[in-house]
């Protein structure tokens, strides 16, 4: 694996990552999706990650793993 694409979508749209990032196996590539989602979730901002859901994709567009945004948030209090 060399390079992957991290593309966040709900049902409202797509957010995609046009630059890609380097990724020498699935468990790199995972941490690096893991620190995107937690990255965009500290942001400040209105936005409700919950419904959100990382696509991991590898250089051809096949879809490697889906991550939910709900997996970094925890369940709300």
């Amino acid at each position: 694996m060399a390079q992957v694409y991290l593309h966040c979508a709900n049902t409202r749209g797509v957010l995609m990552d046009r630059r890609g990032s380097s990724a020498a196996s699935l468990a790199e590539a995972c941490e690096a999706a893991t620190c995107m989602m937690r990255s965009l979730v500290a942001t400040i901002s209105l936005e409700d990650w919950r419904d959100w859901t990382m696509h991991v994709s590898d250089e051809a567009g096949d879809e490697i793993v889906v991550l939910s945004f709900a997996s970094v948030l925890g369940k709300p209090h």
